[in-house]
């Protein structure tokens, strides 16, 4: 919430001003209602529509894309973007190799038109369903609800497998980063700044020697958070420009991998 208030205070806009409330989490309050519905009532935002969107730690990367398309159409004039996940709630912390690497965060952003060419220009999603059993919560769903018989055996916290992930992330990170700067028609020189999903060091540092970007170039807080996933890229994002790293008219590219499996990469004039 305090993201949000503080992104809401910056924009110079008022609660009564936003007319649509995204949420990347995969924390949220409740297993429903959607967590934005939740942020839309205490900041007292009326007449606007408010929903979750689920992409793990691709989350916002996802959400920026599907809010700045409302933007563009005039569906939504001002939205509200929420990339926050407590995934300390989420972990089993007697399973060393996995709870050790997660952390909690959120970020926010106002998303509103603009008549100059700063905001999004590019964007490319992807998702491959076979490995949704590399990294999950089991218990939870539909499928094994919790204190049911089906879920006995199950794991109602976060598993992975860190093998399986690593290598998935190292290709998704460099493939999503090489074909948005395709789509948008630029080269990575290009690139002012790199804020990548803060997951872990080596995936960072080999997408950016594939990318063949400087390390002044990119932004690294994972050692500080770890893994927020869903608040991992607007935390990056606000934290650079709060150190001056990132000013208006830079092209910035983020980039997204998680549970799904799914990874994205937005190209943006800040």
């Amino acid at each position: 919430m305090t993201a949000a208030r503080e992104a809401l205070a910056a924009s110079n806009l008022t609660a009564e001003d936003i007319d649509l409330v995204v949420c990347a989490t995969v924390s949220g309050e409740y297993v429903w209602p959607a967590t934005a519905c939740y942020v839309q009532d205490v900041l007292g935002i009326k007449d606007a529509g408010a929903f979750d969107l689920s992409a793990a730690c691709a989350g916002f990367i996802y959400a920026l894309d599907t809010v700045a398309a409302a933007v563009e159409t005039g569906r939504a004039r001002n939205a509200l973007l929420i990339g926050v996940d407590v995934l300390t709630k989420q972990v089993n912390w007697s399973d060393r190799s996995t709870c050790i690497l997660f952390g909690d965060g959120a970020g926010a952003a106002v998303i509103s038109p603009t008549d100059t060419d700063r905001g999004l220009i590019a964007t490319v999603l992807n998702s491959d369903g076979s490995g949704g059993k590399h990294i999950m919560i089991e218990v939870g769903g539909t499928k094994y609800p919790y204190g049911r018989p089906q879920s006995e055996g199950k794991s109602s916290c976060i598993t992975m497998n860190g093998a399986e992930v690593y290598r998935f992330a190292v290709t998704a990170m460099g493939d999503a980063c090489e074909r948005v700067l395709e789509k948008a028609g630029l080269k990575p020189q290009d690139v002012d700044l790199f804020v990548p999903h803060q997951a872990n060091l080596r995936i960072i540092d080999a997408a950016a020697k594939r990318m063949e970007l400087p390390p002044e170039k990119v932004f690294v807080n994972v050692h500080k958070y770890g893994n927020t996933s869903g608040g991992s890229v607007p935390l990056g994002l606000y934290e650079a420009e709060k150190e001056g790293k990132l000013q208006p008219g830079m092209v910035v590219m983020t980039v997204g991998f998680g549970a799904g499996l799914v990874w994205g990469a937005n190209l943006m004039r800040w």
